[in-house]
């Protein structure tokens, strides 16, 4: 399934039921863009969660921190709606061990415009929120 943000080639997420409170219509998968890191909900879950590092080297490999990492970036869109979401997956990412502002800042540095939002300035504004 094409991004429908950028037409690029998606990875599709399986979303364990914990995370699903944390996205928009409790989906139980997402397709994450591989060009631009937006994010979809999917019907269509696979049977397991896909090397999310394989994205880029900021992503880390263990799942535990990698897949509330890369929801929460595709949160990034609207900071304001989904703020309490943005919180919590920050935390959860905290919480597995990994620096969720540090890896936003090699997104962003990896990405840069390419991204579907400024991660740059986003990651600016989640600073403030911790």
């Amino acid at each position: 399934m094409p991004c429908q943000s950028c037409g690029g080639e998606t990875v599709a997420v399986p979303v364990p039921a914990e995370l699903r409170e944390q996205l928009p219509g409790g989906a139980p998968a997402v397709a994450v863009c591989r060009a631009c890191l937006a994010m979809e909900p999917s019907a269509d879950a696979p049977d397991g969660v896909p090397d999310l590092a394989a994205l880029d080297d900021a992503v880390p490999s263990d799942p535990e921190a990698a897949l509330p990492l890369v929801l929460l970036v595709g949160l990034l869109d609207s900071l304001a709606l989904h703020r309490t979401e943005i919180t919590a997956l920050l935390e959860r990412v905290e919480r597995a061990g990994t620096d969720p502002l540090l890896a936003v800042d090699r997104l962003a540095d990896s990405y840069g415009d390419d991204a579907h939002v400024d991660l740059a300035a986003r990651r600016r504004q989640l600073e403030q929120l911790l």
